[in-house]
This record gives C-alpha cells, structure tokens and sequence, in this order.
C-alpha cells in the first residue's frame, strides 16, 4: 500500500473507530499531506514514498525544514504529533515494526533545532573518512562542503560541475525557489573536492565501484551516478557510529555549526 493510502486508511480510522470531530480529523489530513508534499520535493525527492526509508533522520530534517520556514512552535509541535500519531497507527496495523518519531527525545525542549558542535568534534568526525580510498575521499570532501557553507542536503547533492567555480572557490547554487545564490567555500573545501574530481579512480571500475557514469553530478555513489540525500545520510550515520558522536550530530549540526566557528 502506498504512502497516500495509509493517510486516508489512518483517516478513515479517526473518523469511524476513534469518532474525532470534524476539526481534528481536517488538522491531521494537512499536516500529513504536508509532511507528505515535503518528503517528496524536499527530502527524499520521490514520487512514491517507501516507508521503511523514513528514519529519525528524515523526521530531523523534516522538523529543520519546519523551523526554516518560520512556522511557529505550536505549529510545529501540531505537526510532530500527528506524524507521531500516524506512525503508531502503522505499527498498530503492523505496516511497520519502529516508530521513527520514537528515538526523538524530548521535542518540546529541543525543539527540533540541530545541536551545535565544537571544531575539534567537527575535525574527529571528518577524520573517519578514509582519504585515501576514493569514496572515503568523496565522503570527506561531503563533509567539509557541509561545514564550509552551510549547504543544504538537497543543495549538495544536486551540484553539477559547472557549478564550481574551482578558480574562485565559488558555488553557483539554485535554492528554493528556484532561487540562485553565490556561495564561497574555504581553500580547504575546493582542494578536497578538486582532489575528488580528479581523481583517477573516478574513471575506474573496482571492486568497491563504478567508474563515472553521471558526467554532471560532482559527487556520485559507488554505481557511478548521482549520489541521493539517502546515501549520504547512511554514509553520514556509519561515520557517527564509527566516531562515536552518534545521536549528538546531525547533517544540519556541521551545517548549522559554521554560524558559531
């Protein structure tokens, strides 16, 4: 059954078992097409939503988005309930075995904002990249993108070449809206991702990937294509766990970090 589906199943369900009013049931059916509509512009970029790939981390960038785009708190509390709500009723119906909302301690004393880290953190994160494997080199090249400009996950992954200006240290990006935007990036950040690009590898098949099938994208996965926002929040939760940061950093933590560093 697709995403669509189980709202109006879950719909159906507080109208006829659970007899909510009218008001209820209207504030649930937006906030779930809401949560909906985000998941497949913004975050997951796909038409057909697969909920075994939603984890607590699409439900942080999510509520990162939410707080973004000014929406209020109460709002936004509104909304964490209902998709908590909804995620139990898919347990219930044993559509799903965890509930992705559950591993989100606290919301309403954090907020959902991103926890900010301190450099010699940023630093021991970066180093469990492999620099000298091409696709740890890619992963740190990632990494320090995000902590280089501020980037978002859907903005990073949707660079093209012609959008490094390698010269300057400049990304050309195009962000909501459609919206283009001049951003500088440290020396560090373009030697990284230079070294990247040019590596030999790139055009290498290997046991461990392809060579490059995507003659656009910067950064691509082992198949040699576009990397997806997924891939890179899988890389990113390996590196945490190899680190030993896990549950303290998100994405939006390095990001959200350059404003204190």
């Amino acid at each position: 059954m697709d995403f669509e589906k189980n709202i109006f199943s879950f719909l159906h369900y507080l109208n006829v078992i659970k007899n909510v009013s009218k008001h209820t049931l209207r504030n649930y059916k937006i906030d779930l097409f809401h949560f909906q509509k985000i998941l497949i512009e913004k975050i997951l970029k796909e038409e057909k939503i697969n909920l075994a790939l939603i984890t607590k981390w699409t439900i942080r960038e999510y509520l990162t988005f939410l707080h973004e785009e000014k929406f209020k708190t109460r709002s936004i509390m509104r909304k964490t309930s209902t998709i908590k709500s909804f995620f139990r009723y898919l347990i219930k119906e044993k559509k799903i075995k965890i509930n992705p909302l559950d591993d989100i301690e606290s919301l309403k004393r954090e907020k959902a904002l991103p926890n900010f880290i301190n450099y010699e953190q940023v630093m021991h994160l970066f180093n469990m990249c492999d620099a000298d494997t091409y696709l740890g080199l890619r992963d740190r090249a990632i990494m320090e993108l995000f902590y280089s400009s501020g980037l978002r996950l859907s903005e990073l992954v949707s660079l093209n070449r012609e959008d490094f200006d390698e010269s300057s240290n400049l990304l050309n990006i195009f962000g909501k809206g459609k919206k283009q935007r001049i951003v500088p990036i440290t020396k560090t950040a373009s030697d990284v991702v230079k070294k990247y690009l040019y590596s030999s590898e790139r055009n290498k098949k290997t046991e461990e990937h392809y060579d490059e099938m995507d003659k656009k994208a910067i950064f691509l996965n082992k198949w040699g294509k576009r990397i997806s926002s997924r891939s890179v929040d899988r890389n990113f939760k390996r590196y945490l766990l190899k680190s030993g940061l896990y549950e303290k950093i998100t994405p939006h933590a390095i990001r959200h970090t350059i404003a204190t560093h």
